[in-house]
């Protein structure tokens, strides 16, 4: 036997279906398209998305409502009582809290004042509570707002 004469198993391959080629062949006639009817038909048919006259999908789900705001600046969250474990000679500021890993490289910092500060720091922030200044300048420290 040579390597052209091989042949696979028998009932391992099937013939295709050829339709509307005569009825003995079981798939005459109407080709398995039942009868009359737009899908019976030739073309294209239907899109896919088509749900058969029942309202669609695209039209039963709920609009996206509001709009969002390109220009918003978002902020991380700082309180007091972290303020003294990442103090740097008594100065708190972005770059300090970034190198401790406690925010990004890029992040706008927003102090807010949960928690007691026990030392005198100078915080660099671009954002400060009400509640965080009180507390800030009532143990005797200072805030600069950065980009003020």
């Amino acid at each position: 036997m040579r390597e052209h004469e091989v042949r696979p198993q028998r009932g391992s391959r099937k013939l295709r279906r050829r339709v509307g080629r005569g009825t003995s062949q079981g798939q005459g006639k109407t080709a398995g398209r039942g009868t009359k009817g737009q899908l019976a038909r030739t073309g294209p048919g239907l899109p896919g998305w088509f749900e058969g006259g029942q309202t669609p999908l695209h039209m039963r789900v709920p609009k996206l409502r509001g709009f969002k705001n390109r220009f918003r600046r978002t902020f991380v969250a700082v309180n007091v009582a972290q303020l003294g474990n990442y103090a740097a000679d008594g100065k708190v500021s972005p770059e300090t809290l970034a190198a401790k890993g406690l925010v990004g490289k890029d992040a706008r910092i927003k102090v807010l004042g949960d928690g007691v500060i026990g030392e005198r720091l100078e915080v660099h922030a671009h954002s400060v509570s009400a509640t965080a200044r009180k507390k800030i300048e009532g143990a005797g420290g200072s805030i600069v707002i950065i980009g003020a």
